[in-house]
């Protein structure tokens, strides 16, 4: 099955975003990855195309330096903060 045109618009403007501040958002406290998916929603997942950034553990605002926020949207890209916890390479 292949994705509809604006639906690979999408994937492409989203991909370009990853690309561009993929290396920024890693530079941020608690962040282990940052990848193209779908927007998670009140725990249901959704049809919306997002960047998907995953950190150790989410904490609240208040306890996030300035520089360590993870904006809500970048250049009109919905980004979805999901927790992962510790990444590690298995051997």
């Amino acid at each position: 099955m292949t994705a509809e045109p604006k639906e690979r618009d999408n994937m492409a403007e989203v991909k370009a975003v990853k690309d561009k501040y993929q290396a920024e958002l890693l530079r941020k406290a608690n962040v282990v990855g940052v990848a193209i998916g779908y927007r998670e929603k009140a725990g249901q997942m959704t049809d919306q195309v997002a960047l998907t950034v995953m950190v150790k553990k989410k904490v609240p605002l208040s306890q996030l330096d300035a520089k360590d926020v993870i904006p809500p949207e970048i250049e009109g890209v919905m980004v979805d903060v999901r927790e992962v916890g510790e990444i590690r390479a298995l051997s």
